[in-house]
Parts: C-alpha cells; structure tokens; sequence
C-alpha cells in the first residue's frame, strides 16, 4: 500500500483547499466546487457522517477524499459512499487503494470500524471514472435512479452499486 487513510483534521484545510483548487476541471462536472468547504465538512461530521482522506504516504499529500454519508444503524447498518479524487495522484491507483482501505473499515466491527452490512455509491452515467472505481472495488450494478440528485444546478440520473460485507474479500484475499 501506497497510502493510509484518516479523519480530516482541522490542520488539514490548505492542504485539502490546494487540492480542490488543483482538481477543479476533473470535479466540478460531477459536483459541486468548495475549496473553502473544508470547517463546514469538519462541523458535520457525526454519526451520520464520516469523512475519510486518503494521504500518499511518499510526500504526505492528499491523494482524496471519501464520505461515508447517511449513515444509519440498527437493523439496516447501511451507508452511501462519495469520493473525490485529486490531482496530481489521478490515475495512479492510490485511489483505488485508499477506498479499499475505507471499505475495510465501514465494514469491520467496532470499535476500529464502522460496522456496516451494506454500502451504496450513487454515480452520474457519464462519470466513467467513478463507476470504474465502484465496479474496480467489487460494487455490483443494482440500477437506476432518475433525477436522483439535485448537483450543478439540475436533477441528475444516478446509476445505483452496492456491496454487502458478505461481498467484501477485503485486503487478506
């Protein structure tokens, strides 16, 4: 493994703002754009959300960000991923191990992980990038979700994976 995984910090904010600002064309046709969202994202988090970045362990940079978000417990321990990738580790697989990491820990039981059963990630269709990396992490197509989200100032089509703990091999395999 290249990189390690943790919860933002609130130290990390210019480090996470020159990278939004460096991804800024790769993000924004996908999401919205803050670079200055950083203490906003940190105040959120709780036990419906939780933010892990992913550090490039050579030079300490942020490679990306993935939330664990709507989180919900008791009978249906389920969660939605959304992850952001920046420049310049695009494409250089450290994502990829990052959100295996990240799985990893929805899915491992407390107290080091989450202890989901099920995750979701929701991506546009022409986001090939993304659903490479959901099909790249073992995410099964489930289907699709018209008008699912409101991003960029419009309804959104989603195409709909998920992955149960069953699923997961996880790093051991």
């Amino acid at each position: 493994m290249r990189v390690t995984i943790r919860e933002p910090r609130p130290s990390d904010a210019e480090a996470h703002r020159a990278a939004v600002l460096r991804s800024v064309a790769l993000l924004s046709p996908w999401n919205p754009v803050d670079p200055d969202g950083f203490h906003e994202l940190l105040r959120q988090q709780g036990p419906s959300l939780r933010t892990y970045l992913i550090i490039n362990d050579e030079d300490g940079g942020i490679v990306g960000k993935c939330n664990v978000a709507n989180i919900v417990r008791a009978r249906f321990r389920n969660a939605t991923l959304g992850y952001d990738s920046y420049l310049p580790y695009t494409g250089t697989g450290r994502m990829s191990e990052g959100m295996r990491l990240i799985v990893d820990r929805c899915f491992a039981p407390y107290p080091d992980g989450l202890g989901l059963h099920r995750l979701e990630i929701n991506v546009q269709p022409d986001n090939s990038r993304s659903i490479a990396m959901a099909k790249r992490l073992g995410f099964r197509h489930e289907g699709f979700s018209p008008r699912m989200l409101w991003i960029n100032d419009a309804w959104r089509d989603h195409e709909r994976f998920a992955l149960t703990a069953e699923e997961w091999p996880g790093l051991e395999s």
